[in-house]
């Protein structure tokens, strides 16, 4: 199940069933199933304190992701991806990508951190960044439909 909610902000997602379809077919595309995946939307204090806290980061950021699976090994997601609605807007503003086309990307990226994709180099980031492409694509495709 993919849920939606937000904590510190007023933000509300559109298209959540379109949004569904697309996350589940990005994560068959590596050959994983969705269980239990929670998107929080929230403000840059909220995501900040959950850095903070759990991360021991002392910084803003525009998404953290937790994989919660049992099993590391397991083929089905679960998991809790927390994206500041406000770090996105500035970072769709700053990139010129605009607010809702690098809401989707954000969104794209937390689930390709459960499926293995990482950024933790240069080469892995041009990696995750070619990954976010493609996800884009596949969304631009269900949302022509």
């Amino acid at each position: 199940m993919i849920s939606f909610f937000k904590e510190n902000t007023s933000f509300d997602i559109k298209s959540k069933n379109k949004i569904k379809t697309w996350l589940r077919s990005v994560a068959a595309g590596y050959g994983y199933a969705i269980g239990d995946l929670n998107y929080i939307f929230c403000d840059d204090e909220y995501l900040l304190s959950i850095n903070r806290q759990y991360l021991g980061h002392d910084y803003y950021t525009d998404i953290i992701t937790f994989d919660s699976r049992e099993d590391p090994a397991s083929l089905c997601i679960d998991g809790d991806i927390f994206i500041s609605v406000d770090t996105v807007r500035a970072n769709g503003a700053q990139y010129g990508e605009g607010f809702e086309r690098e809401m989707m990307r954000v969104v794209a990226h937390g689930l390709l951190h459960l499926v293995g994709e990482d950024d933790t180099t240069r080469a892995k980031q041009a990696k995750m960044r070619a990954a976010e492409n493609a996800a884009l694509e596949q969304w631009d495709t269900i949302t022509k439909s």
